[in-house]
Formats: C-alpha cells, sequence, structure tokens
C-alpha cells in the first residue's frame, strides 16, 4: 500500500504545527532558565575592557535593560525571521556562528551513526538468532560495557592508544571536508569512535531485543515450518519486521549525538555546536545559548519526523496519523 500524497501532506503539516508549540516551549523555557542563571553576562563580555560608559552602552544595546516581558517578544519576532541576537563574546551573530559550527557536529554525528549502525546490527542480529550461546553471552557483556563507559573516559582512552601510543591518528582538532576530504577522515576518525562505540552499545541492545521479538512471531515460525533456508527467514520476515523499532533507536540516537557531544568535541577540540554551548555557558552568553538549544531542539524535531515518515517507507502497513 503506497502513501496517498493527502494523508502525507496532512501528518506533515501536523507534524510540523506540533514541532512549533515544542520549539515555542523550549524557548521559553531557556529564556526563562538563562535570567536565573547568577553572573553578568554584560560584565563578563567586557572583562578588561569595562568601564561604567561602555557597561552601559552595551547593556542599552543588548535590550537587558527592557522589562523580561518586552525582551521575550522582541527576541521571539527576530527568532521568527532567523534573527538570534549577537553574541556577547565576539560581536557576531548568533546565527552565522551557529551555521560556522554546524557542518562539524553534523559530520561527527553521522559518522558516528554510520559506525554504531555497523557494529549494532550485525552484532545484535547474531546475538539473537544464538540465543543462549557463548557468543550471544560475550556480546551481551560487551554492549553492557560500551553502555556503562563514559564518553570523555572512552575518549582519552582512544587517545591513548591510537594517539600517544602507536601515533597513527591526531589527537584534536578540525578539518573541513571541503578543505582537505583526507585530512578530515583522519581527524574524525577518533572522536566518531567515541560516539560511535558508545551509541553502537545502546543500539545492539534494542537491535537484539527487536529481532528475538519478530523471531518469536508465528508468521516466522509458519516459514519456517514451510522449508524456508534460514537466509530468507531472516532477510523477509525477520529483519523487514524488526526495522521499524531499529529505525527509531536509530533516530534517537543520532539526534542524541547531535545535542549530547558536548564533552567530546572539548576532549578533541572540535569545534562543533557542542563546545559552542559549553563555552557560550561558561561566558554566560545568553544570545548564543539560546540560539544553540533552540538549534538543537529544531535539529532533534526534524530527525524525529524522518523517522516517523520512513516508518512507513519501510512497512507500508503503518498509517501516518
Amino acid at each position: 500500500m503506497s502513501l496517498a500524497p493527502r494523508q502525507l501532506l496532512v501528518f506533515l503539516g501536523r507534524r510540523l504545527l506540533y514541532s512549533a508549540v515544542v520549539l515555542l516551549g523550549v524557548l521559553v523555557l531557556v529564556f526563562a532558565l538563562v535570567q536565573v542563571v547568577p553572573g553578568d553576562p554584560i560584565r563578563l563580555a567586557l572583562g578588561t575592557r569595562y568601564t561604567e560608559e561602555a557597561y552601559q552602552a552595551l547593556l542599552t544595546a543588548s535590550g537587558l535593560d527592557r522589562p523580561l516581558l518586552e525582551q521575550f517578544v522582541s527576541y521571539l519576532g527576530h527568532a521568527l525571521t532567523g534573527d538570534l541576537g549577537v553574541s556577547f563574546r565576539s560581536g557576531e551573530p548568533v546565527s552565522v556562528l551557529l551555521m560556522r559550527r554546524l557542518p562539524a557536529t553534523l559530520s561527527l554525528a553521522v559518522v558516528g551513526l554510520v559506525i554504531a549502525s555497523v557494529i549494532s546490527i550485525p552484532a545484535g542480529v547474531w546475538s539473537a538468532l544464538h540465543e543462549g550461546r557463548a557468543s550471544d553471552a560475550i556480546i551481551r557483556v560487551t554492549s553492557q560495557f560500551g553502555v556503562s563507559v563514559p564518553d570523555f573516559w572512552m575518549g582519552m582512552l582512544l587517545i591513548l592508544l591510537f594517539s600517544t601510543t602507536f601515533g597513527l591518528l591526531p589527537s584534536s582538532g578540525y578539518v573541513a571536508f571541503s578543505d582537505d576530504p583526507g585530512e578530515w577522515a583522519r581527524r574524525v576518525v577518533l572522536p566518531g569512535l567515541t560516539v560511535g562505540l558508545v551509541a553502537g552499545a545502546i543500539m545492539t541492545r534494542y537491535v537484539r531485543g527487536a529481532v528475538l521479538e519478530v523471531a518469536s512471531m508465528s508468521y516466522v515460525r509458519t516459514a519456517r515450518s514451510k522449508g524456508l533456508p534460514n537466509g530468507v527467514v531472516v532477510r523477509r520476515h525477520i529483519m523487514r519486521n524488526a526495522l521499524v523499532p531499529v529505525l527509531t533507536i536509530a533516530g534517537i540516537q543520532f539526534a542524541s549525538i547531535l545535542g549530547g557531544v558536548i564533552v567530546v568535541e572539548v576532549v578533541f577540540a572540535w569545534p562543533g555546536l557542542g563546545r559552542l554551548v559549553y563555552e557560550s555557558v561558561a561566558a554566560r552568553d545568553y544570545s548564543m545559548i539560546q540560539g544553540s538549544v533552540l538549534l538543537i531542539a529544531a535539529m532533534f524535531l526534524l530527525v524525529n519526523l524522518l523517522v516517523d515518515v520512513l516508518y512507513a517507507v519501510v512497512d507500508p502497513r503503518i498509517r501516518l496519523s
């Protein structure tokens, strides 16, 4: 059954409306939380250049001398046009800084998800199809270890092994893919492995559970009773139906990587959104914090929307509602 264009448009319209409401809620929450954080962002931004005249000028220019409600309404109006304000630290537009950092985080997230998928799908399927055997136990223990290991510890371990001990890969820094694809690949390996190994451990457990659940269904037992080869049963009946929950966890992990690689980017000096959020919080850069969280929330919602649409592509029996 193919998707009707009208049905797809209605679904997309509803989800976009839902996403807009969620983004508004995120904006309100972040705006409120930033106001109660201790510290004076104007004084921090001026640093050693602080004078009373410069302080009052920057305070007026940033609008922080106005009532909170007026500040919020003004920020919301500008945000709707893509204007997220100006960074207190650098004086550059927030949207420009975010777009400058976004490619680094996206490349890291894509590489991490690819590594996680390459690890988790074969391992999870093998573990489920060999339930109770030694290989199943090894995979389960290994995945539990991966889930329990903090990102920063995994990153430092990989640096110690591949950079310090063997000198095979650089321990930090970033080169854009458009500038030098080869050097980009060398530098993305270690941070990509860090997020990929941890995400892969989580996904392995979900893949194993999804395959076990589908393998116990009556239609799978019927297919086996008809004498179909095991490979055909796995490909046509088990994997296809197990893809829906696997897509769910893959989408969640991708969104989590996009919004949760702060520690990894700090460890590897990776100039992405995570490191930008860390620097902005340390400097009390209100506009940058608000813009960063808003962009991360928007990407999270976009990934969830794409996963929902892929559900119906993978399994036409699922109706979009």
